[in-house]
């Protein structure tokens, strides 16, 4: 197990508090206040951080400023990304664009439309407060156009799930609290569970999580499944698995190595190897061969024993599957070896 930090990790802001400080500097400028070198904004839980103005610029009729996001000690692809806010007179409210490196919702089940920038509901509600809390102490009209870009964020967003999930040209403005909380699984288990929001509002009927781009490999070619068919599951599985049985996909496929499915198999739902580890004694007693208790990994017990020892596998991790999914949900298990060879299979 890796070793935890000897100091808390650093929290971040999100790619929509970013945008909501951007805006406020923006507005700042083209109301007439003029350019300021910092900003406070208020987040939905009532936390008011501050936010260094990186960039500004200015024309006739419209004004922009720029934030560069610290997302703390988060692994996140857009740490250190430059998100820019462009404000520009309008009627009729307060309108969102996507400018560069931004993208579009192409695909239904997300909360935002097609057709629609890829600022969630949330960033929405921060942006349209920020103009009206301006507007009001500065006395202007809350008729605001705002293009959100992120220079760069097309590369960026190519690490992430939007292009599975629909979203095109770019990267997503996100955040519920505006923080950003170092490695939080929350995070990547919404992200599987717009996985299947998606999956359901284009009425697929199969869909598959697999631990890890070998066995998503393997499973997406078995079924000749579509790329927004292929659930990011990773070491989540409960987390996937307790989401379909709340909203049914007709057909579940569980893939991955031997070690993670063994885990799977024994009972485990969250499969990451500081979480979870393989019972070797309990595995020697099922499969009957003393030696497996005191093996290291499972691959080495699949090395030893063979077939019948996949197989095992295979058939309990249906069975664990199917215990957490409801009576319409069928599923099956495909188990490969390192290099992506199938080693067993059930439910097929």
């Amino acid at each position: 197990m890796a070793r935890k930090p000897d100091t808390p990790l650093r929290r971040g802001w999100t790619t929509g508090a970013c945008a909501t400080a951007a805006t406020k500097a923006a507005l700042m400028m083209l109301w007439g206040e003029g350019t300021p070198d910092r900003v406070r904004i208020t987040l939905p839980k009532g936390e008011r951080p501050e936010f260094a103005i990186s960039q500004s610029n200015q024309g006739g009729g419209w004004a922009e400023a720029g934030i560069i996001k610290d997302a703390g000690d988060d692994p996140d692809v857009t740490h250190g990304a430059l998100v820019l806010a462009k404000v520009t007179a309008s009627i009729g409210g307060v309108h969102f664009r996507a400018g560069e490196g931004v993208g579009m919702v192409t695909m239904p089940g997300l909360p935002i439309p097609p057709g629609e920038p890829a600022i969630n509901p949330v960033p929405r509600e921060m942006l349209r407060g920020v103009v009206e809390e301006m507007a009001k102490r500065l006395g202007q009209t809350p008729d605001i156009e705002i293009t959100i870009s992120i220079p760069g964020g097309a590369a960026l967003a190519r690490q992430t799930w939007n292009p599975r999930l629909g979203i095109k040209g770019g990267l997503s403005i996100l955040g519920t609290t505006g923080i950003v909380r170092p490695f939080s699984c929350a995070a990547w288990i919404a992200s599987i569970h717009r996985g299947i929001d998606v999956a359901r509002a284009d009425a697929l009927t199969h869909v598959a999580g697999c631990t890890g781009s070998t066995s998503e490999k393997t499973v997406q070619g078995l079924y000749d499944l579509p790329d927004h068919a292929m659930l990011d599951m990773g070491d989540f599985a409960g987390g996937l698995l307790k989401y379909l049985a709340r909203h049914p996909v007709p057909h579940v496929t569980i893939g991955g190595g031997i070690g993670k499915i063994t885990k799977l198999a024994q009972g485990a739902r969250d499969l990451h190897s500081g979480r979870s580890q393989v019972d070797f004694a309990g595995l020697s007693q099922v499969l009957g061969v003393e030696d497996v208790k005191y093996m290291n990994t499972a691959l080495q017990v699949y090395e030893i024993v063979g077939k019948p020892m996949a197989d095992w596998v295979a058939n309990s991790a249906l069975t664990a599957v199917n215990a957490m999914l409801p009576d319409t949900v069928t599923a099956d298990i495909v188990v490969i070896d390192r290099k992506g060879t199938i080693i067993a299979r059930a439910g097929a």
